[in-house]
């Protein structure tokens, strides 16, 4: 068995209202494709919470109280502009981050040689104090730390290649020598990071590639090829993780890049090949950002695919 898929009922119940893009009817469409008669191979395990004490490896214990705190009883909680709170929120959030931990044992430990993590809310805007983006903890950052803490993998690579920069992912790691944080977005575009050159890390150790508006497969994979797959290389991971945001696809509403599945599936065989060089073949990807409920189902499945045949 090489690949396990890692989610819980909990992450539907995150009610963010009525018309918002992230919505739970993203996480049906994408476990609804991975129903598919060719993922039947595909091993199904329910996420565990994550403990206070992992999700303190990336924020601090006054964030976690407040995040908590914030949940309503009923009706929902507007935390910004973007981010909205329900009843279900709390337990959601653990679940998210439960399942990257998850993840990241079952890969560690070589009962699967990658995992995906379809879960919401999402978590790479989340930096070490703040909510933003839709995001409350940073699901992948939580999973970077664990492996390094539980499983004495030192050197944990993130590439993220959601459409919008992780800010929150870049903030959390930019100190710390043994993580790398690379990243293909569009430029000038929310959270507005990312796109100046001096956005390097303490370390050199954040790689940013940001693209222009209207940019497709050409300039994604330029991208990819000339910096990004570089940077990951010269890095020698221990364990590769990815932010996988399909919302670079050319049908989402959000944003104005034009990469298809087969992008997406490109670009997991490259990273499944420096794993292999690398790290055992260990990939840890967590769901991100994507939208449009067709192409987000697609391009999961198309990610997927690549990931069990790596």
């Amino acid at each position: 068995m090489f690949t396990m898929l890692f989610t819980h009922p909990a992450c539907l119940e995150h009610d963010t209202g009525e018309g918002h893009p992230e919505c739970a009817d993203r996480l049906r469409a994408v476990l609804a494709a991975l129903e598919a008669e060719e993922f039947h191979l595909l091993e199904r395990q329910e996420a565990p919470r994550a403990t206070l004490e992992q999700i303190a490896r990336a924020h601090s214990r006054d964030h976690i109280e407040h995040v908590l705190s914030l949940i309503p009883e009923d009706g929902h909680v507007g935390v910004d502009d973007d981010t909205i709170l329900s009843r279900g929120s709390g337990e959601a959030a653990l679940r998210a981050a439960g399942a990257v931990v998850a993840a990241v044992d079952a890969v560690a430990a070589g009962h699967v040689r990658n995992a995906f993590c379809a879960v919401r809310p999402p978590g790479h805007h989340a930096e070490h104090d703040r909510i933003m983006g839709f995001c409350l903890f940073n699901n992948v950052v939580i999973g970077a730390h664990h492996a390094r803490a539980a499983h004495g993998l030192k050197r944990v690579a993130i590439l993220d290649f959601d459409v919008h920069h992780g800010n929150g992912t870049q903030d959390l790691v930019r100190r710390d020598p043994d993580l790398l944080y690379c990243s293909t977005h569009q430029a000038a575009l929310f959270p507005w990071t990312g796109d100046d050159a001096r956005e390097r890390g303490a370390f050199g150790n954040c790689v940013n590639a940001p693209l222009p508006a209207l940019a497709g497969s050409p300039e994604f994979r330029h991208a990819m090829t000339e910096r990004i797959l570089p940077a990951i290389d010269a890095f020698r991971p221990d364990l590769l993780m990815i932010s996988a945001g399909f919302d670079a696809h050319s049908r989402d509403p959000l944003a104005d890049l034009h990469l298809t599945d087969e992008d997406f599936a490109w670009a997991t065989r490259k990273l499944a090949d420096l794993a292999r060089l690398h790290c055992g073949g260990r990939i840890v990807s967590v769901l991100e950002g994507g939208y449009n409920l067709r192409a987000l189902a697609s391009a999961s499945v198309a990610h997927v695919r690549e990931l069990m045949c790596a």
